[in-house]
């Protein structure tokens, strides 16, 4: 016989977490699937522990940038001891979040969740019935559909290597390749990227160019061809990409995510799908079955980013408690590349704002001897903001170089918030910090 739940929620990230806690803070009987240890992406596999490794790699750059002006010795990357440190967070998530469930009264199911039914969940031999579920799986590297597909890796697992291989090579030049080739070049590994065009096409050309020479620094070689696939050989492994055959002990996944819907049997559950994604309305909630929402990458709705998975949560939970109708709001959502240094652009790329037919100026520029570089002796520092003519309205905002990950915020909230280029250049800043370079940005 079906136990029966007000509201399940398949996943444990951030969406499911946020959902669920709030339902049951509001009296509702909740439970959580996942078949993986609870936390998700962000917490285990993803965000967190990714920026904990970069902080050596923050600290080995910030050591090669200052020495001799002050700093002596030598300084190299340990990557167990690395792993050690990262563990040292990651650890202690999934007992702690299956705690705060138990102090909630959330019943918590461990396994493959499935769709027996409009409303029900099978999970093993035992079946949840429900009046709402939410679909939180997250993302899963997309299908290549190439030859020796089985043999690359993915970066759950490169996050969780014991030692750094020597030769290492990404398929794909996103997000996930330009941040673990930076890391794991410069804890002394080879490295290589391979993408066809240009890497990095999320994020503003001009910045990317300046961004560039890092690369070139670190020895990480980006080729510029389609990669058709991969071989298992006596010395490790081959990429074939174009006219190149690439050797490499470790190959990396890094060409793209999409929904992990595949295993949940969504015919049973009356879920409509299409293409690998979910059809839903604009508040969230599957076409074909209201019962069954959806948040966060699981949904693809808006950027895969934390925040947003958060933010996904709470218009769900808003619906299913009040049926307000809310629809999600992702304007001024920043993203940011934690490369050393760092890039992050918030709204329109120019191309954007350009093809939308807007009339807008160009604040740009390229500034290594601004202070906020200088103080690190850095040489890379340059930002882009595409600025409304008329009402002052930030459109975009594209940084690169020291603290763009946090700068970037304040064009975020901006915005956002509806706030003008003046109301951002009028604002007194602490100094000397980054903020205060925000309103020079805008000339």
């Amino acid at each position: 016989m079906a136990e029966t739940f007000d509201f399940v929620a398949i996943g444990s990230g951030t969406a499911a977490q946020v959902a669920v806690h709030r339902m049951a803070d509001s009296g509702k009987r909740c439970a959580v699937i996942d078949y993986r240890p609870y936390g998700g992406t962000c917490a285990l596999r993803g965000c967190d522990p990714k920026k904990m490794m970069v902080s050596a790699e923050e600290a080995l750059a910030a050591y090669r940038r200052m020495k001799g002006k002050g700093i002596e010795g030598s300084v190299s990357i340990d990557w167990a001891d690395l792993q050690t440190f990262k563990r040292s967070f990651t650890g202690p998530v999934p007992e702690k979040q299956e705690a705060r469930y138990e102090r909630k009264g959330v019943a918590t199911f461990h396994g493959a969740a499935r769709f027996a039914g409009p409303d029900r969940i099978a999970v093993g031999d035992r079946e949840l019935s429900f009046s709402h579920a939410l679909i939180a799986t997250g993302a899963e590297p997309r299908p290549l559909g190439i030859e020796g597909e089985q043999l690359l890796t993915h970066s759950d697992a490169f996050l969780e290597l014991g030692t750094l291989p020597d030769r290492i090579v990404f398929v794909g030049g996103g997000y996930i390749a330009a941040e673990f080739a930076h890391l794991a070049a410069r804890a002394g590994a080879e490295v290589t990227i391979v993408q066809r065009g240009r890497i990095l096409k999320a994020f503003d050309p001009d910045t990317v160019d300046w961004l560039m020479p890092t690369f070139d620094d670190l020895g990480i070689e980006i080729v510029d061809a389609e990669v058709n696939g991969v071989t298992k050989t006596d010395g490790g492994l081959t990429v074939n990409a174009g006219d190149r055959r690439i050797e490499a002990e470790l190959v990396v996944h890094a060409a793209g995510r999409v929904p992990a819907i595949g295993s949940l049997e969504l015919e049973a559950g009356d879920v409509a799908f299409d293409d690998g994604r979910l059809v839903l309305t604009e508040q969230l909630r599957s076409q074909s079955n209201p019962k069954v929402f959806a948040a966060g990458d699981a949904a693809a709705n808006g950027p895969p980013l934390t925040p947003v998975s958060s933010h996904d949560a709470k218009v769900v939970v808003e619906n299913i408690l009040e049926d307000s109708g809310r629809t999600p709001n992702y304007r001024g959502v920043p993203s940011a590349l934690f490369t050393e240094p760092p890039a992050a652009r918030v709204g329109m790329l120019e191309s954007e704002a350009r093809a939308a037919g807007l009339d807008f100026m160009v604040n740009t520029g390229s500034h290594p001897g601004w202070f906020s570089a200088r103080r690190l002796n850095e040489e890379i520092y340059g930002h882009k903001l595409l600025v409304e003519n008329g009402t002052g309205r930030i459109l975009g905002a594209h940084l690169v170089g020291p603290d763009a990950d946090e700068l970037i915020n304040i064009f975020g909230l901006a915005m956002r918030h509806g706030l003008t280029a003046d109301d951002i250049k009028s604002t007194m800043f602490a100094y000397p910090t980054a903020a205060s370079d925000a309103g020079y940005m805008l000339g």
